[in-house]
């Protein structure tokens, strides 16, 4: 056992770091529980218990990497899943998670009515465990693990058990999900953890990192935006087409390393400040690319998922649309990681630029 040099001169681990919980008494947000975890260096986040275990502000020292809507944190809102309501309540956030069987506009066909990204972001946690670090010890690793369901009577009734971690001493977050069919018929599933990154991580110059092969969403500012020639990985001033509704959207069939991990992420070059996102190829083979550069609403989404944002019925007729057979579960992998180290960065960086 390794103990850390500074394991005798601390007498609470809170004030290295770990996890604490607490409920939100003014705002909107007013009854919601949530989970704010510190890493001990400079990285620190809100989880957002109430809301599927979403992580809603998150911070490097003075620096802001979530965006935040308007309207923040909200309690959960089972029945905002119809048309677009779900964009009533959407937090922004560092994630928000979407899903668990339909990620996608609004849609109604033989097989239902769905709303705009699904349910589970409106599904509260039922916390499993709390695990603090105990440097004295030399433990350093923390996690906090809730279930969420997605259930109604007749089915279908899908599970997501995460697991979110850390470790002291590294400014890492780690996602580990589980997604299990608990009913005794077959489920559709569709999954998207849409990560949404705002200033002053991003700010003008930030660049978007990602490589792959990609093509626009039809409709919005795709045209005028993801195109050859324009500097579309390149985060630009706010654009006056882009108050109100204007967005730009690309499905990027993203490029993995040799051990089939897919690394995506943003640089900032005047803040030294990257952030690295990483993940499976097998599990998220997707990743969507959101632009909205409004006045007052300053965003990217860089979004991994089991299928871009299509919705069930396009992911049904291109044969792609996912199962969970009664009793089974897939699982998913994601880790963030902040970077200030210059060789760190060039590492990461150089892959894109």
């Amino acid at each position: 056992m390794t103990l850390p040099p500074w394991h005798n001169k601390v007498s609470n681990t809170a004030q290295i770091g770990g996890i604490e919980t607490s409920v939100l008494d003014n705002g909107s947000g007013r009854g919601t529980r949530i989970a704010w975890i510190n890493t001990g260096t400079g990285l620190r986040y809100k989880v957002v218990l109430d809301r599927a275990m979403d992580i809603a502000d998150a911070f490097y020292n003075q620096h802001s990497l979530a965006w935040l809507s308007h309207v923040g944190i909200t309690p959960p809102e089972p029945f905002s899943d119809q048309g677009i309501d779900w964009l009533r309540t959407f937090t922004g956030g560092l994630l928000t998670t979407c899903g668990l069987t339909h990620v996608g506009g609004p849609e109604q066909d033989a097989y239902g009515s769905r709303g705009l990204h699904g349910h589970i972001s409106h599904t509260p946690a039922e916390i499993e465990s709390i695990v603090q670090p105990d440097p004295a010890r030399g433990l350093l690793d923390m996690s906090i693990t809730g279930r969420m369901k997605e259930t109604r009577v007749f089915g279908p009734s899908l599970e997501l058990r995460r697991t979110i971690s850390g470790t002291l001493g590294q400014a890492t977050i780690r996602i580990h999900d589980e997604v299990i069919n608990r009913a005794n018929t077959p489920a559709p599933h569709m999954l998207l953890y849409h990560f949404n990154f705002g200033w002053p991580l991003v700010d003008e110059g930030t660049d978007i990192l990602w490589q792959g092969s990609w093509q626009t969403r039809e409709g919005g500012l795709n045209g005028e935006t993801f195109r050859e020639g324009n500097h579309f990985r390149k985060c630009p001033a706010p654009q006056e087409s882009h108050n109100g509704t204007g967005e730009a959207v690309a499905f990027i069939d993203i490029r993995p390393d040799e051990s089939g991990l897919c690394s995506t992420g943003l640089y900032n070059d005047n803040l030294k400040l990257a952030l690295a996102l990483r993940f499976p190829k097998n599990q998220l083979p997707w990743l969507t690319n959101w632009q909205h550069w409004g006045k007052g609403e300053y965003v990217t989404g860089i979004e991994p998922g089991t299928h871009p944002p299509i919705g069930q019925a396009q992911a049904r007729e291109q044969g792609s649309l996912l199962r969970i057979e009664p009793g089974q579960s897939r699982t998913y992998d994601l880790e963030l990681e902040v970077l200030t180290d210059s060789t760190l960065i060039h590492e990461f960086v150089s892959k894109y630029i």
